[in-house]
């Protein structure tokens, strides 16, 4: 009770409140034995990408016959195991993290592959891992409730870089305004990745280490010409998921494990057989005449990237439907940001519940609904989210595709007293079986 009211006075990022975070951090890693010097760490930060960047880097370790252990926002995984993480963080409580990597080093796992959130980060909830190899997908604006800016959010991010360990790489986003931010941080080496050959930023001259050439996408996969500065001749990146962000994240993962170790068209030929992680951008099949995907779709920078992506596989006078929300006690700007993003691309769309925590429902889906341009597409709102996919569901016809946005691989929903049971991927599959 004393904790709980001592959290209400102090300020979420002040001292004293960060050097309780990073105390547990140090009871927990001493607690486990820290286990994270027994494994070589692959951490991957960024505001989008980041599940689907840690599933890459462990299919490409088991392929090469290494036991692998992961830990991701979706789920946690110890060699071919793969339980769903119920808590839906990033980076979870550091003695879930402490006594994850204690139970891999247990099962005889030699390589861990963790997800950095910026929140866990900062508030030191993943010290004590060390990795050796740290990527990143991106950064756009996310979080600024807790980050207050860009600026401060970008600094977050770049303490993964400097938690690397001293014979550590960095792999980096070069077409991503903080490649000069984040290159700039001293590292034995730095990795590049770039979709276009060059660096997006001016003054950054060096070549990339890797980077693609003519990507075709397509409504089962995507395919991509691959080139690296010290190889003659690589395989074409082939994937069985959609979207040219999805090959941004497969960049990412390459440069990662090569940079532990794996030979380039080793990683390449591992991702062939990639099947994506649940919920995100997975595609639902159960016999229906039109498309339809599951997907984490959260930030504006993300919806923006993934309706452009099937708004390109529609053919002509085929429709794009989106179902979409916002999640409560979370950057309550972006709401109408989303709305407008989702205007500009659906030709129908339905805003509807999602994660609201504490807040009431209506109020965020009015927010939401604030920036929706009515002149551009046939909206709707509906509060039950089921009632809301049954009747995006009833709409699409032949050839069309329609995306469910926001909650993913998610097996609850957080709602004022807490969290309810809602696997999105199963309410899917039933609404179209009984279709």
């Amino acid at each position: 009770m004393v904790i709980h009211q001592l959290k209400r006075l102090i300020p979420e990022q002040h001292p004293l409140r960060l050097a309780w975070h990073k105390s547990k951090a140090f009871a927990a890693a001493l607690r486990y034995g820290f286990p994270a010097k027994k494994l070589t760490v692959i951490g991957v930060t960024g505001t989008d990408g980041k599940t689907t960047t840690v599933g890459m880097i462990a299919h490409i370790l088991q392929k090469s016959s290494i036991r692998v252990g992961a830990l991701s926002t979706a789920f946690f995984q110890i060699n071919e195991i793969i339980t769903w993480n119920a808590t839906q963080k990033t980076s979870p409580s550091p003695f879930t993290v402490q006594k994850f990597l204690r139970k891999l080093v247990r099962e005889g796992c030699t390589h861990a592959v963790l997800e950095y959130s910026s929140h866990g980060l900062v508030q030191g909830r993943m010290l004590f891992t060390w990795p050796l190899v740290a990527g990143i997908t991106n950064v756009s604006e996310e979080h600024l409730d807790y980050h207050g800016s860009m600026k401060e959010y970008i600094r977050a991010k770049s303490l993964l870089f400097r938690m690397i360990r001293k014979n550590g790489t960095k792999v980096l986003n070069g077409n991503d305004e903080t490649y000069s931010i984040y290159n700039k941080i001293s590292t034995h080496r730095t990795t590049g990745y770039t979709t276009n050959g060059y660096f997006g930023q001016a003054e950054d001259t060096d070549e990339p280490d890797f980077w693609t050439g003519k990507i075709h996408i397509q409504p089962d996969g995507s395919v991509a010409e691959i080139f690296c500065n010290t190889e003659k001749k690589l395989e074409p990146l082939t994937l069985s998921i959609v979207g040219t962000f999805n090959v941004d994240n497969a960049l990412c993962a390459i440069g990662c494990a090569h940079a532990a170790g794996i030979p380039i068209n080793d990683c390449i030929r591992s991702l062939k057989s990639f099947s994506g992680v649940p919920g995100r951008m997975e595609r639902v099949d159960e016999g229906q005449n039109f498309s339809v995907y599951i997907d984490f779709t959260v930030t504006p920078k993300s919806y923006e990237s993934t309706l452009t992506t099937l708004k390109k596989l529609l053919h002509h006078g085929k429709k794009l439907l989106v179902l979409t929300g916002s999640c409560g006690d979370r950057m309550k700007e972006k709401r109408p940001l989303v709305g407008k993003i989702v205007s500009d691309y659906a030709d129908i769309m339905v805003v509807t519940n999602e994660d609201p925590y504490t807040e009431d429902p209506e109020k965020i889906i009015d927010e939401v609904w604030a920036g929706i341009d009515q002149k551009k597409t046939e909206a709707h709102r509906m509060s039950g989210r089921k009632e809301a996919m049954q009747f995006l569901l009833g709409k699409a016809n032949s050839g069309d595709i329609v995306i469910f946005c926001g909650k993913g691989s998610d097996t609850t929903m957080w709602v004022k007293n807490g969290q309810i049971p809602w696997n999105e991927r199963e309410i899917v599959r039933s609404l179209l079986k009984k279709r």
